[in-house]
């Protein structure tokens, strides 16, 4: 019996071994790469960080043996910067670059790990859907949100109630292209008219004369096609020429739960907004985001802070299947394993490294309404997430045959 069991444990420790070794000087590093400073700070930077730590510490329940770290850099919301920052890091060893805010540095990261033989990126913070349509690649896997699903979760509600006149006011960089190009088709598809767009930079001084621009066109809707403190600033100057008080409706195209607290919920009140996560959605959010509070002063994760959670912990089960750092079959192994986790709950991934998990359309609430800080939401709807994401036929990526 006693010489059964030491076989028993020596071919185990032989098994473990043999798992561990293709993860090279049993050592998996995680990259943040982030906006550490600037307008997208709040919805992303430290915050990222420590959503990255608390799915190293999960993973450390199943990969005792293997050291996991986390590092991060500023990207500066600079695709030059953010391919430079990811290029060294590739060059040593790391095995995953994660979030990366900012369309442009997004797609510059994804071009950098393509094909590299044990670096992937995770995209977060990367909204435009053609990370998983024309520019697809093999290492990298898109995982929260992106222009098609926002987009078209808010269209479809206000369409719903006979708003079928649109004008964008759209960021002028990738992202907002690609929001404004995927909700104008959800709108035309749903019976809508675009009936004209202007564009602005990116952290502009001053939106005055693109919100009267909007408010002119006397369209239904005035759909802001921007993120972050763009978007905050766009509903602060809509709000003071009026906008909110007259019969035109502005749609909220990508917003964050840390936006809604910059501007108020008197400013912020009625707002639709899609999103894959909130905090209080039920008991693993809550328990998710209570753990995130600790090291975060009482603030309460974004949608792009729980990817980045929900993406590495899925990037290391994978890692756990597979034994190996190694892009084709680490990436392989999260296409093939279902997701599931506190922040998202259940999902998948598609072969065109597009991540399905459920989608949800909010409503900004009104103060009377909100029961304390941090009680912004009020839920509308649940869309699946093979509804939710652009159909894996449409998007064009290459990968799919």
């Amino acid at each position: 019996m006693i010489k059964t069991l030491a076989a028993a444990l020596l071919l185990a420790g032989f098994a473990t071994t043999a798992a561990r070794a293709d993860i090279q000087g049993n050592t998996v590093t995680i990259g943040v790469l982030t906006d550490m400073n600037a307008g997208n700070a709040d919805a992303t930077g430290q915050g990222s960080v420590v959503a990255a730590q608390l799915a190293v510490e999960d993973a450390q329940k199943f990969l005792p043996g293997v050291k996991i770290d986390v590092i991060n850099a500023d990207h500066q919301n600079k695709a030059d910067i953010a391919a430079s920052i990811a290029r060294e890091w590739v060059s040593k060893g790391v095995n995953v670059i994660a979030d990366v805010p900012f369309s442009s540095a997004g797609l510059a990261v994804s071009e950098v790990t393509r094909n590299t033989p044990r670096s992937i990126f995770i995209a977060s913070g990367t909204g435009t859907s053609d990370l998983t349509g024309k520019v697809c690649s093999p290492n990298t896997v898109h995982w929260t949100y992106d222009s098609y699903a926002t987009g078209n979760a808010v269209a479809r509600a206000l369409i719903g109630q006979g708003l079928k006149t649109w004008y964008f006011i759209t960021a002028d960089y990738a992202f907002g292209a690609a929001l404004e190009r995927d909700t104008s088709a959800g709108v035309t598809a749903l019976g809508g008219t675009v009936v004209g767009h202007v564009k602005n930079p990116a952290f502009a001084p001053d939106y005055s004369s693109y919100v009267l621009t909007a408010q002119n066109s006397k369209a239904d809707v005035i759909a802001i096609a921007n993120a972050s403190i763009d978007f905050i600033n766009i509903v602060k100057q809509a709000r003071e020429f009026g906008v909110t008080n007259g019969p035109q409706r502005l749609a909220a195209l990508l917003t964050l739960i840390t936006d809604v607290q910059s501007l108020g919920l008197e400013a912020a009140q009625g707002l639709y907004l899609a999103s894959p996560f909130y905090w209080d959605l039920n008991d693993r959010t809550r328990a998710f985001s209570a753990r995130f509070s600790e090291r975060m002063h009482g603030r309460k994760p974004t949608l792009i802070q729980a990817g980045v959670y929900s993406g590495v912990l899925h990037y290391l089960k994978a890692v756990k299947d597979t034994g190996s750092t190694e892009a084709p079959s680490v990436i392989d192994a999260m296409e093939r394993l279902p997701a599931d986790d506190d922040a998202f709950g259940k999902g998948s991934v598609r072969k065109d490294g597009r991540a399905l998990h459920d989608f949800h359309l909010f409503q900004v609430k009104a103060p009377s309404e909100s029961k304390g800080p941090w009680d912004d939401y009020k839920l509308i709807a649940t869309v699946p997430g093979d509804q939710a994401f652009r159909p894996l036929a449409e998007g064009g990526c290459p990968l799919v045959k």
